[in-house]
C-alpha cells in the first residue's frame, strides 16, 4: 500500500521565481503568462526607443509633424523633456526617464503604465522584442 498525504495538510505549491538585474541579461527570466501581475514593472526602468508613429500615437507630436525633419522634432521634444536622445540614422527616439530611471509615463504609486492604450510599439510587444526576447527583468512586489 502506497501512502499518500492527506489533502487537507497538504502545502499548496508555489513557483519561486528569482528577481533578475535589469543590467545582467543572464539573470532575465523566462516570460510566462502573469508574471506581469507580481513584478514591480522592471521592463519600464529599461530605455524605450520609440518611432515617430508612436509619439503621434502618444499625441507627443501631431499628425502634420510626420513631415517634418525628424532631427527637428527630436530637438523639440528634448526641449519639452520627453526625448533624451535621437539616433538618426534609424529614426530612434528615446524617451527620457525619471531621476529614479523609470520611464516617463510609469505611475511612481501604482507601478502602472499611465498610457497603456497608447503606449509605444516597443512596449506593446516587449518581452518578444527586446534585449533578451522571451524573457523579462522580474522583480517580484514588495509585499507579495
Amino acid at each position: 500500500m502506497i501512502a499518500r498525504p492527506c489533502p487537507a495538510t497538504t502545502a499548496v505549491k508555489t513557483r519561486l521565481i528569482a528577481s533578475a538585474d535589469p543590467e545582467r541579461l543572464e539573470t532575465w527570466v523566462r516570460y510566462s503568462n502573469g508574471l506581469c501581475r507580481d513584478c514591480q514593472a522592471t521592463c519600464c526602468t529599461l530605455p524605450v526607443e520609440v518611432r515617430i508613429d508612436d509619439l503621434i500615437r502618444l499625441q507627443l507630436v501631431d499628425e502634420f509633424e510626420r513631415d517634418e525633419p525628424a532631427k527637428q522634432v527630436a530637438r523639440r521634444l528634448s526641449r519639452e523633456g520627453v526625448v533624451e536622445h535621437f539616433n538618426q540614422k534609424h529614426g530612434l527616439f528615446t524617451l527620457t526617464r525619471m531621476a529614479n530611471g523609470d520611464c516617463l509615463f510609469l505611475d511612481t504609486r501604482t507601478r502602472l503604465c499611465k498610457v497603456y492604450d497608447k503606449r509605444p510599439d516597443t512596449c506593446r510587444n516587449h518581452p518578444r522584442i527586446g534585449p533578451r526576447p522571451g524573457h523579462c527583468a522580474y522583480v517580484r512586489k514588495a509585499g507579495r
